[in-house]
């Protein structure tokens, strides 16, 4: 079935209509990079379609947060714009955005609603995991094509009950009956999984494996269950659907990503997740810092003449604010220095201290970004006071603060901070004079 589901690309590269799918594989192995699609336009268009689906969030986000449910209208936007594709490489039908375009986009949406941008952030971390660790797969190829074709939403499962939220182990385990595989799973959260038309499971290699033995399989919609097994009713990115499932799937073992788990959540995973949720914690901020900008010349106008008081926290408060940008600045310009290196140089190539260094960058980019977007957004509510404080108002911010104590959690801080210090502690001192 999953490569039935795969070959749809192929099929619309044969005149067939774009929906069909087709009954049997085409078996000819090849990656369907020359199916005929309409790619996002590069270029302002993708900005422009960005701040359109930003604006149809903004319209649901109450209503998303307060039900606590998928943000429909906002997904369907940003597939009818097709920007879940903007990561996918050109030849696949995608617009090749880079991760700073992406997170120009996450920041955006974050503007409007921040549960639809997390989950658009985290769609795209796993496109980026599938696009640079596919190798020569022709299966992850035409996965390619087709989510670009069918605008598909992925999704993750990377925690498990018997671990927690630890993603560098796991408890199950992959079993390979010839060319098909089959996998079960007990995850604690998976968020959208209900809405995701593929996930991303990690579980060790084999059952006799080390449980820090990864690997990371593409599992399909079509060939996969869910059981729901706790609900998701929580302080805030109440739109992310993060519930519990117990994941049973089975396909092909093609849908393995060659590369061991580790390698991907070294390279690809957690700099693009820090950088993107970064984005996403920074355009909470910034809607934040918008509003209390509007509060503020409300006084003013109130009172000509005179200084309102909460002059001084929003000159904090925006100051703040762009420290986390330049932040966020260096961090991208570290992530695209990286990539390039990697792909100039084999992995044995690359100096240690400097690939220690860049996991350090990307490990407190993520701790100080969380902690900082808090910090901006209570200074915004002393600023509006009791207008921040009341739900329904211009200057509302309750929901923004709701949502932005995830991000501390979100692969926890504390544990995070351990693993800067390993990181610091492994590097060699820079010598005198020398930066």
């Amino acid at each position: 079935m999953s490569a039935s589901l795969l070959d749809q690309a192929a099929a619309a590269a044969s005149g067939a209509a774009a929906n069909t799918t087709t009954d049997a594989p085409t078996g000819d192995g090849q990656p369907a990079a020359t199916v005929a699609l309409t790619a996002l336009a590069t270029g302002p268009e993708w900005h422009a379609a960005a701040h359109r689906c930003a604006a149809i969030a903004a319209q649901h986000a109450d209503a998303v947060d307060r039900e606590a449910r998928f943000p429909v209208e906002a997904f369907d936007a940003l597939k009818g714009e097709r920007l879940l594709s903007a990561m996918v490489p050109t030849a696949y039908g995608g617009a090749g955005l880079s991760l700073a375009e992406i997170g120009t986009i996450c920041e955006t949406l974050a503007q409007g609603c921040a549960s639809t941008a997390m989950i658009y952030a985290m769609h795209q971390i796993q496109v980026a995991c599938i696009d640079s660790h596919r190798g020569a797969s022709a299966w992850q190829a035409r996965l390619l094509a087709q989510l670009a074709e069918q605008q598909w939403l992925l999704a993750s499962a990377t925690s498990e009950e018997t671990i927690g939220g630890n993603m560098r182990t796991s408890a199950c385990s992959v079993e390979l009956d010839g060319a098909r595989f089959r996998i079960e799973k007990l995850a604690p959260t998976i968020s959208y999984g209900a809405h995701a038309d593929g996930i991303l499971v990690t579980a060790r290699r084999t059952a006799d494996a080390a449980a820090s033995d990864q690997l990371l399989i593409v599992a399909l919609r079509a060939d996969t269950q869910l059981e729901r097994r706790g609900g998701w009713d929580a302080m805030g990115m109440r739109g992310t659907c993060s519930e519990g499932f117990r994941l049973v799937a089975t396909g092909l073992a093609e849908q393995i990503l060659a590369t061991p788990f580790a390698d991907i959540a070294d390279q690809t995973m957690l700099p693009v997740s820090h950088t993107l949720w970064a984005s996403v914690w920074t355009g909470i901020a910034i809607d934040a810092v918008n509003r209390a900008k509007a509060f503020f010349r409300a006084q003013a106008r109130a009172k000509p003449g005179t200084m309102p008081p909460a002059g001084l926290r929003l000159a904090e408060a925006v100051g703040l604010l762009q420290m986390m940008q330049a932040r966020l600045s260096v961090a991208l310009d570290a992530a695209r220095a990286a990539h390039q290196a990697r792909n100039g140089a084999t992995p044995a190539d690359a100096p240690l201290a400097a690939m220690l260094g860049f996991a350090s960058d990307m490990n407190t980019l993520k701790t100080s970004i969380s902690a900082t977007a808090l910090q901006v957004v209570q200074q915004v509510l002393m600023i509006c006071g009791m207008a921040g404080y009341k739900n329904g108002t211009p200057y509302s911010v309750g929901r923004h603060l709701r949502d932005l104590h995830s991000a501390p959690l979100m692969i926890n801080n504390d544990r995070i901070a351990q693993n800067i210090a390993s990181l610091l502690l492994a590097q060699r001192p820079a010598a005198p004079g020398r930066p």
